[in-house]
């Protein structure tokens, strides 16, 4: 291992103790005070790497490497905000990575006395996760034109507090845009097992799974927990419960083609003599087969259907968001095996079932996502878990196609328009 792993394995551990939880992990969600000083400690180590550091209208965090003027940037990273209990590895990784690379590649480039055709970003993408503030992937939306910068920033969590509350007075808010994009990279643990039971060391992703968002709301009766007569109870608890059981039922009925989760729920009045009136879940479906998950669409609600009847209770179902299975570029997934064949290094194609900063990326600009191991496929968990060697084999490819990209061997599709951006 040379002196530059090690530096890089040496601001991994210093990254993983921010937020850090007892049993290992971490609790970084965006725009806390874990999250706002890992911000801090990036912006120095950018600026020790002479990268000029720069956020946009949402938080997004840049360090840009200026060396054509004028040309837009091959943009590379990922997000460092976590959920509640989460691990070290997931996003964050991708962000230190990106740091590393293209302070790596701009340095081999200089001594080569390379000719390169564009500059290059660091990006630690604001609030992917969500969790604090829905939706997920906030920041690249912004960035991308997928969701208005208004509702971003109005966007309130369970205490109230809106984005643009928790981001003022912290230093991490900017007034511009960002910088020009004309390619992407990013790196990110699989968070599956596809890698470790394949043998493979990097991941060549080349689309995403398609899915279907929902936000559900139960409507029944307040009533006595004990009193209340039980056929005449109006149990929004109970439907939603009935949900959750029906989403785990579908998952059964498609095995290994359909992923569902009930990953949140509020219930009101959340009082244990109480019968409740009111639940909201989020719910999604997910599927590598698209037809697979129009049928479970059908299949959900005619379960919403006999959840009514069942309960007496009334229940709205409103699809947030969807997509279909979603390709990355063909060109960037071949320059990455290029990169990676070059470095002996073994690899797959594989697709993301999670989303990532880089999905909405591809529908502006050509993008290249790769994936290193999860040990056991462990993620969004304390326990998550990559070693070294395969996040530093992970670094070398990520350098590889970061040059590639910086000298212009992909070529730009045009698709980037920053009016779309407004």
């Amino acid at each position: 291992m040379n002196s530059d792993d090690t530096r890089f394995l040496a601001d991994f551990e210093a990254m993983g103790t921010f937020g850090a939880t007892p049993a290992g992990g971490v609790d970084r969600q965006a725009a806390t005070e874990p999250d706002l000083a890992q911000r801090g400690w990036l912006r120095d180590l950018l600026t020790d790497h002479g990268m000029r550091v720069v956020h946009d209208r949402i938080g997004n965090q840049f360090g840009l490497v200026e060396r054509v003027p004028g040309a837009p940037y091959v943009v590379v990273g990922s997000h460092m905000d976590s959920q509640p209990t989460a691990g070290r590895f997931d996003g964050a990784y991708g962000v230190l990575a990106a740091l590393h690379a293209v302070s790596r590649a701009a340095r081999a480039d200089t001594a080569e006395g390379a000719d390169p055709a564009y500059n290059l970003a660091v990006v630690n993408w604001f609030n992917e996760e969500g969790s604090r503030f829905p939706p997920s992937m906030m920041g690249s939306a912004v960035y991308t034109g997928r969701l208005p910068l208004e509702t971003a920033l109005a966007v309130r969590d369970r205490a109230g507090v809106s984005v643009a509350e928790a981001l003022a007075g912290t230093g991490f808010l900017g007034e511009g845009e960002g910088p020009e994009a004309a390619f992407c990279a990013e790196i990110h643990v699989e968070q599956g097992r596809v890698l470790e039971e394949s043998g493979a060391t990097i991941g060549l992703v080349e689309a995403t799974w398609a899915a279907r968002k929902y936000r559900v709301v139960v409507s029944g009766e307040q009533a006595h927990s004990g009193a209340a007569v039980m056929a005449d109870r109006r149990d929004a608890l109970l439907g939603a419960s009935m949900l959750v059981v029906a989403a785990r039922d579908l998952a059964d009925r498609f095995p290994g083609v359909l992923h569902t989760a009930v990953g949140s729920m509020d219930v009101y009045p959340n009082s244990p003599v109480v019968v409740a009136s009111r639940a909201e879940l989020l719910l999604d479906l997910r599927s590598n087969d698209e037809e697979v998950l129009a049928e479970a669409d059908r299949l959900l609600r005619e379960h919403v259907t006999r959840v009514e009847e069942s309960a007496s209770v009334s229940v709205e179902l409103e699809q947030s968001h969807a997509w279909g299975v979603d390709p990355f570029q063909p060109e960037g997934v071949e320059l990455a095996r290029a990169g990676a064949e070059k470095l002996g290094l073994s690899h797959r194609r594989v697709r993301t079932v999670a989303g990532h900063d880089s999905v909405n990326m591809k529908n502006r600009v050509p993008t290249v996502m790769l994936f290193v191991p999860s040990v056991e496929g462990i993620s969004h968990n304390e326990a998550e878990y990559t070693t070294d060697a395969d996040l530093v084999s992970g670094l070398d490819v990520l350098t590889e196609v970061v040059r590639r990209l910086g000298r212009g061997e992909l070529p730009s599709t045009g698709v980037h328009d920053p009016a779309a951006r407004d």
